[in-house]
């Protein structure tokens, strides 16, 4: 691909702005390690949000979604966009919790929830399991993707595409601590939704396209449009819809979609100024994140089905490619190669800024495990600031040379999804009660961390039995999420409680209402603790959820009939989203904060 001047001289720029940015702020993120992990704990709700949406805009997003619609059409968008549920659990319920908490990370949390040397343990090791091998995992996907851009953009070697990808976001990133990365966040999430909606608008307008209306009406297209997937079809309505609403929000932990909130998402509620920009915050980010972006990426992805029916027609456009790295997200890339001069240059610019911020994030995010839950609770107690913050730029580095090494193994974004979703299944529905059950303990989590990952290899192919792996994916995930629970709920029961004075400075810290602590309550009351009164009203806040919900969903689906030519239902959608708005803000005084 020849890119002219224009193009370049974009491209230069925006790596330029980046390094500026880094260098500007690297001197107050090396002042201290919760400067360089938490940006001082004084960040607005607005650029907290952008910041959010911005990674999860990552350059392997619009690969997914194209792979997703070309196989499953927009409605196999339902595998993600049920995750809306547990995003929204968070906004509500616990971002409040989190930032009570007072933790610098949140596997901090499980010191101050569960006791013993189980509750160290458990840290550290999610400090190195998360941190470093989960974490890893999705930095590779996400590097999976720049090395399919890379191959069909510009004709490079993999490993070429690793290495210049990495570079600038590891310098940026360890000078700058997380101040940098959302500083840098808000710059790339502008450039990557002008470049994703200037880019569907050419695309779509190709002549080969032939514009909006010709697109739709497309026999190969118009089968890839419900928004809800056929109830006739009854097997992949229970696959695409059933078990994504009924299952897989709670029950599986996956970046950016935690149920209870965690990882990255909690360490952004954890930088803000006070609770209520961590809920502000998170709110703006389920947003923009469910209801603004998709669609620009869905029409990419159709108008790919008109110029690149098959693989096969993808291959013989592209017969470079490796074959190990041939699959339906291709048709993303190879869309974005008939843009013209200019515009092409903004686009780079905006996948680069996809890449970035997620691995950006990702970096500090884990190594922020390493430093404060591994180094500094196990190795050196006592390590000082400065030796933190370096201990943390070494980690940025060692993370993405990791990453790097295993993305090259990895063949598609759909198949990198599904390995993550598998690991964590069943382990979510601890996340979500281990604030409002006393009874849940590190032996909980412990085993559910372990059933979990034990079934993930007994399902994976080549590693466990043919009786096993043969099993739909969707068996898998019902199998994995059912024996899980059950798992670590009998293991709750039959091993001993967290120390009822862990419980205590737990419940006083952050306040948490519901009738699961009435258990231990009593207990309190026996040996003359004094517990402070939970503190929030659950109605309240499962009502602004479910309020959140009809929004986002009805923005959704309003922009897409609207797209389609369903005018009037789109706008009967979009007064349901405005209806839902104006309750909401009624009701936004009486959430406590």
């Amino acid at each position: 691909m020849n890119l002219s001047t224009l193009d370049w001289t974009i491209i230069i720029l925006f790596f330029a702005a980046f390094l500026f940015i880094g260098l500007t702020v690297s001197r107050k993120a090396g002042s201290s390690s919760k400067e360089f992990f938490l940006s001082g704990r004084n960040m607005p709700w607005w650029l907290l949000g952008v910041s959010m949406v911005a990674t999860t805009f990552s350059a392997d997003t619009p690969n997914l979604v194209t792979d997703i619609v070309r196989q499953n059409g927009v409605a196999g968008n339902w595998v993600w966009w049920a995750f809306l549920i547990t995003g929204m659990l968070t906004v509500f319920v616990y971002a409040k919790l989190w930032r009570k908490s007072g933790v610098v990370t949140d596997l901090e949390f499980y010191e101050k929830r569960y006791s013993g040397k189980e509750a160290a343990f458990l840290r550290g090791f999610r400090a190195i399991y998360l941190g470093v091998f989960f974490n890893v995992m999705i930095m590779a996907s996400v590097s999976l993707a720049a090395i399919k851009i890379g191959e069909v953009m510009f004709g490079l070697e993999p490993w070429k595409t690793v290495v210049y990808a990495s570079i600038i976001t590891v310098a940026y990133s360890s000078l700058g601590g997380l101040r940098g990365v959302i500083l840098t966040d808000f710059l790339q999430f502008i450039v990557a939704m002008v470049g994703s909606v200037a880019a569907a608008i050419y695309i779509v307008n190709l002549p080969e396209v032939g514009g909006l209306t010709a697109l739709l009406e497309r026999p190969e297209v118009s089968s890839k449009l419900d928004l809800i997937p056929d109830f006739n079809n009854r097997e992949l309505f229970v696959s695409l819809l059933v078990i994504p609403i009924a299952v897989q929000w709670w029950s599986v932990w996956y970046p950016g979609a935690e149920p209870g909130g965690g990882g990255y998402i909690a360490q952004r509620m954890l930088s803000a100024k006070d609770e209520k920009n961590a809920i502000s915050a998170t709110f703006l980010f389920n947003i923009t994140h469910y209801a603004l972006r998709p669609w620009p990426w869905i029409l990419i992805a159709l108008a790919s089905i008109v110029i690149y029916p098959d693989l096969a027609s993808i291959q013989a456009a592209f017969p470079n490619i490796s074959a190990d790295k041939l699959g339906n997200d291709l048709g993303y890339s190879a869309m974005l190669l008939t843009l013209p001069k200019g515009l092409l240059g903004i686009v780079i610019a905006s996948l680069i800024a996809a890449f970035m911020s997620t691995i950006s994030t990702h970096l500090n995010w884990g190594s922020s495990y390493v430093a404060f839950d591994f180094y500094q609770r196990f190795i050196k107690p006592d390590a000082s600031e400065k030796e933190l913050v370096n201990v943390g730029r070494i980690s940025t580095v060692v993370l993405m040379v990791l990453a790097g090494l295993f993305a090259l193994v990895l063949t598609n974004a759909y198949q990198a999804f599904q390995i993550l979703l598998s690991i964590g299944a069943g382990t979510g529905s601890i996340f979500i009660l281990r604030w409002f059950w006393w009874r849940i303990s590190a032996y909980s989590e412990i085993t559910g961390m372990v059933i979990s990952f034990i079934l993930a290899l007994l399902f994976t192919e080549n590693i466990g039995p043919e009786t096993l792996t043969s099993i739909s994916v969707d068996n898998k995930l019902l199998l994995s999420v059912g024996i899980t629970t059950v798992s670590w709920v009998l293991v709750t029961l039959l091993t001993k409680p967290t120390d009822a004075k862990t419980l205590a400075d737990f419940f006083n810290l952050v306040k948490p209402y519901g009738k699961g602590w009435n258990g231990y309550k009593q207990i309190a009351d026996d040996n003359n603790i004094t517990l402070e009164d939970g503190v929030g009203r659950p109605s309240v806040d499962i009502l602004a959820m479910f309020l959140g919900i009809v929004i986002v969903y009805s923005a959704l689906f309003s922009v897409g009939q609207i797209i389609y030519g369903n005018l009037g239902l789109g706008l009967g959608l979009l007064a349901i989203a405005l209806a839902s708005s104006l309750v909401l803000r009624g009701i936004w005084k009486k959430l406590t904060f």
